[in-house]
């Protein structure tokens, strides 16, 4: 018997807004910075999309990259309040804020204790790591950050495939919480990321979920999230941050 036959079709659930959020905390809307928005125009859309889903609060979050995106506080600060003034002028009511998507690397470790940081809500700080691997010294790098006052997201730790659920236990016990992408929920990055998800959602590990939008082929697939078992089974637990930044 042909394997197709044998796989039963995801069972969908009733759209569940995302207005129960209230708040997106990871995306990249300030335009001509990183890899997300490339103008105004666009980031305004992808602003009205957000609203449409129900949203209504925008943490967003440019990469800040050594290598690549060399972004500082300044440089996102100056693009917010470019967004912001845009909105106004368009009669848009979203609220906005700007943090960033701090890559953990040698220079980023460099910086602890002598620059301040991007945060959001109590004093959380929102990091990426390498897709390849993680930094040798990554915990001591955590534990310097908690050492100054922040509070550290990892951003879609699903998305890493050499964490085992074993490590995703070490980070909660250091105190890290774990934020993942709506889209790792319908398998967009891959089969494996979604089983991923699921299993840390089953496992009580999730605190925070965002889009990470970068475009309008990412915005057009979040209705696709809302009638995810996995999604109804995140927002019933209760235990999700969002609604509260």
């Amino acid at each position: 018997m042909l394997n197709w036959f044998s796989k039963k079709k995801e069972k969908e659930c009733e759209p569940l807004n995302f207005s129960v959020l209230k708040t997106d905390i990871h995306s990249h809307f300030i335009p001509g910075i990183d890899d997300g928005s490339p103008d105004m125009e666009t980031t305004i859309a992808l602003i009205e999309k957000m609203q449409a889903l129900g949203f209504e609060k925008i943490i967003t979050s440019p990469h800040v990259m050594s290598d690549f995106y060399q972004n500082s506080s300044e440089i996102i600060l100056n693009g917010l309040a470019d967004v912001r003034k845009e909105l106004r002028v368009r009669n848009i009511n979203m609220e906005i804020e700007a943090v960033a998507e701090y890559y953990i690397d040698y220079e980023f470790e460099q910086k602890i204790g002598k620059e301040k940081f991007l945060t959001f809500g109590d004093n959380y700080i929102l990091v990426e790591l390498s897709f390849m691997q993680a930094p040798r010294n990554l915990f001591e790098i955590i534990f310097k950050l908690q050492l100054e006052g922040y509070r550290v997201v990892l951003a879609h730790p699903e998305r890493y495939n050499y964490y085992t659920m074993k490590d995703y236990e070490e980070f909660l016990s250091r105190g890290v919480i774990l934020q993942i992408n709506f889209l790792s929920l319908i398998g967009y990055y891959s089969p494996q990321v979604k089983k991923k998800t699921e299993s840390l959602i089953n496992a009580d590990m999730v605190r925070l979920v965002g889009t990470d939008c970068h475009n309008m082929n990412h915005a057009e697939l979040y209705k696709k999230c809302q009638t995810r078992k996995a999604w109804h089974d995140l927002v019933n637990s209760g235990k999700l941050l969002n609604a509260n930044l």
